[in-house]
Parts: structure tokens; C-alpha cells; sequence
């Protein structure tokens, strides 16, 4: 495998840069009920209010019944639980509701957004769009048929370098230092996500005019890497729905729409 003279090998993992149509379009924003800030559905995590009054989370937004949006990491979250301001800002939205709310919500939605995206791994790997084996990703993303690399949390340095550059190569980029993605998901969640054995790396089938199964993979990537990282999009992918710098409460007084008030935006779903 050749290494251009110009090809900056560094530590930094750069995500893939993917554009895409905005979802911010009318009808798909939602309000999060911590800090005020509107965004995307595609980005916030819905929290479902079982009929005895259980919180939960959904995470693919189709559970029956009353819920509520959050755009919050998992740490802030864990401070909203422990001092009250969850079960408060659920309690203004549905008045006279009983609510429970687990002491352990934020790693049950941790654990449902890996399992989201796992699910939709193997959506894709389904239909096709999954590519695997580290040759065979190479050979495709030297050919320019990959739209995303994918790597394990714990796969190693030199097997993500050999694959970056191939990938590079067949995106025109050498020499840019461009990466793949390192997933928030070990090798183990991935197999078992795959029906696999030992999946570290994998690559998502498209090229520039279809990037339609990436995004799908991308999006719910970026959910579950901004609620573990602290409520930012891994870099690269601000076309997705990034919510950099809305958590600030400078940006939390976005006006509400027209004939809407505060509580539609907490239960509309």
C-alpha cells in the first residue's frame, strides 16, 4: 500500500465529511425540555410516558402516548434526575400526571440509543449497504464506493491508518489527513449488532450522488456520540443536525412558532 509523500499520518480522528439536506424543515423541530433550545427530531431523544407513569426512553419516537424531548448529555441529564429539574419540567408539561423516573434513566438511555444504532446497522447490512472484512473495505474504498468508514472503539491504530488511506485514496483526499469515524461501540457490540464474528471495521456503501444509507447510519451514530461526549456532534458531521452551542442558555429563547406554546412543543410528537 503506497503512502503519498504529502500523506499527514496523525492521531486525530476527523470524521467523514457529509453533507446533507437540513431536517429543520416545517413540523420537524422539537423542544427540549431541559434547556429550552429547539432542534431537529433527527438529534433530540424522546422520552416516553408508559401508562403507569413509568419515563423511559425512545429512541426511534414511535412508543403510543405522551413524551417529552431531550437535547442534553448524559451527564447533564444525570444532574437533572438527581436534583429534580426532570420530574419539574415533566410536571409543568403534563400537569397532574404520576410520573416515575428512574434513578438510572440516563444509562437506560445510553443503552437504547447503542441499541438504536445497532438495529440500524443491521437494517443496512440487510439491505446491502453494509460493507465488511478489512480487504474488502479496502477494495471498495480504494474504488470510491464507500460514503462512511466505520471503525470499533478498540479497534487499533494501524488497522484504522491502512483503511483511512485507502479510503482517502478513492475520495480524492490524500494527503488531507482525512479519517473514518471511531464509533462509540466496541468490537463485541458490534458483532453482536451484525450477527458477526470480530467486526472492528466496516464501511457503509454509497458514493456522492447516494448517500442515503450513510446518513441514516450518521445520524444515529451522532446521537449516541452527543449523549456520551457531552452534547456535541462528533466533528465533520454538523450536516446532520449538529447542536453545537445550543445547550448555552443563550440560545434557549428561540420564540415559539406561532399559536404554539411551551407545553405543545414538550408533548407533540
Amino acid at each position: 500500500m503506497r503512502t503519498p509523500p504529502n500523506e499527514r499520518l496523525t492521531s486525530d480522528i476527523v470524521a467523514p465529511l457529509l453533507s446533507a439536506p437540513s431536517d429543520r424543515v416545517a413540523g420537524s423541530e422539537r423542544r427540549c425540555i431541559l434547556t429550552g433550545a429547539h432542534d431537529a427530531r433527527a438529534v433530540l431523544v424522546r422520552l416516553a410516558i408508559a401508562p403507569d407513569g413509568l419515563v423511559l426512553p425512545d429512541p426511534a419516537a414511535k412508543a403510543p402516548g405522551r413524551g417529552a424531548w431531550i437535547g442534553v448529555s448524559r451527564d447533564a441529564l444525570a444532574a437533572a434526575v438527581a436534583d429534580g429539574r426532570l420530574k419539574r419540567a415533566l410536571m409543568r408539561a403534563f400537569k397532574g400526571a404520576q410520573l416515575t423516573i428512574p434513578d438510572d434513566l440516563p444509562a437506560r438511555v445510553e443503552a437504547a440509543l447503542a441499541r438504536h444504532l445497532g438495529d440500524r446497522l443491521g437494517l443496512e447490512l440487510r439491505s446491502g449497504n453494509i460493507v465488511l472484512g478489512a480487504s474488502r473495505i479496502a477494495e471498495q474504498a480504494r474504488a470510491g464506493r464507500l460514503a462512511a468508514l466505520l471503525h470499533a472503539s478498540d479497534s487499533s491504530e494501524d488497522g484504522r491508518r491502512k483503511l483511512d488511506q485507502a479510503w482517502r485514496v478513492g475520495r480524492g483526499a490524500e494527503g488531507s489527513g482525512e479519517r473514518g469515524l471511531v464509533l462509540p461501540l466496541d468490537r463485541m457490540a458490534l458483532s453482536v449488532a451484525l450477527g458477526r464474528d470480530n467486526v472492528v471495521h466496516l464501511g457503509v456503501a454509497g458514493h456522492p450522488g447516494d448517500m442515503r444509507a450513510a446518513m441514516r447510519v450518521l445520524q444515529a451514530v451522532s446521537r449516541l456520540s452527543r449523549f456520551v461526549a457531552g452534547g456535541s456532534a462528533p466533528a465533520g458531521m454538523s450536516g446532520m443536525g449538529d447542536n453545537s452551542g445550543r445547550d448555552s442558555p443563550g440560545n434557549s429563547e428561540r420564540p415559539h412558532p406561532a399559536g404554539r406554546s411551551a407545553q405543545d412543543e414538550y408533548v407533540k410528537d
